[in-house]
């Protein structure tokens, strides 16, 4: 897959945010500055309460900056679209009283993506089989795993045509096994449809096997240490030197 590195497709320009709690401010972001490019599948890592989350949130719109923008090919950003989805660590972010295939549905009908309801229907069946759920479409939420679930919300963004993927550590409350056929289905989909992917992680390992850039972030003042390019071959097996290499080049940043 080729990235077009001559120019940013989205752009986070001199980006501050801050909080008050218990009467005191607190700079969670300062003066942050990133590129993400068309294509791009970037990891962004770094300690508990570095501002991963709070960076993700604000590129969704979720929340208005206290200065600068993000800016998606030029455009500023002023509040969530459908060019940027987000998916959440929640297991519970579908409808409990939807099937699935009428989760998926939904957004469709929302936005009206598809002629009529059985090309809706359709659609959302197409993306179910592209994560794999085929043959659970009649399923409600409280039927399928954890994995099944995040799998049927990354369905759900991919049928709206969206084309910034953000994921806020999707897979971490899952089991090995399933995280693992996760993170290969992901890539998988990545390849297929070269959709850009912001994928917030507190997995070294995990931000390695995904991406192929790597964003390292420390506390206010210094949000980004480094933005790290990832160019193992894939498939990507840990016990790899070069793996093993940048593992540690990634865990020494984050001692620091």
């Amino acid at each position: 897959m080729g990235y077009d590195y001559l120019k940013a497709f989205l752009e986070v320009q001199n980006l501050s945010k801050s909080f008050v709690i218990n009467k005191r401010e607190l700079n969670v972001l300062k003066d942050i500055d990133l590129q993400i490019y068309k294509g791009d599948f970037v990891c962004i890592v770094g300690p508990s309460g570095c501002g991963k989350s709070t960076l993700l949130g604000q590129i969704a719109g979720f929340e208005q900056p206290d200065s600068g923008g993000i800016f998606i090919e030029g455009q500023k950003a002023l509040k969530p679209q459908t060019n940027r989805v987000m998916v959440f660590q929640d297991f519970n972010q579908l409808f409990p009283w939807k099937t699935l295939l009428a989760n998926v549905v939904f957004p469709l009908k929302i936005h009206k993506i598809g002629q009529n309801d059985k090309e809706r229907a359709n659609i959302a069946r197409r993306y179910l089989s592209m994560v794999k759920l085929e043959g659970f479409e009649s399923f409600y939420p409280h039927q399928l795993s954890g994995g099944m679930k995040q799998r049927a919300a990354i369905a759900r963004a991919l049928a709206i045509n969206s084309e910034i993927l953000l994921m806020d550590e999707p897979f971490g409350s899952l089991d090995a096994q399933s995280r693992s056929e996760l993170q290969n289905m992901l890539v998988q989909i990545w390849q297929e449809t070269g959709i850009t992917i912001i994928f917030v992680t507190h997995d070294i390992t995990e931000a390695i096997l995904l991406s192929n850039r790597i964003v390292v972030m420390g506390r206010a003042p210094v949000n980004i240490k480094v933005v790290i390019a990832n160019d193992l071959e894939r498939p990507r097996d840990t016990g790899d030197l070069k793996f093993s290499g940048l593992y540690h080049t990634i865990y020494d940043l984050l001692k620091v």
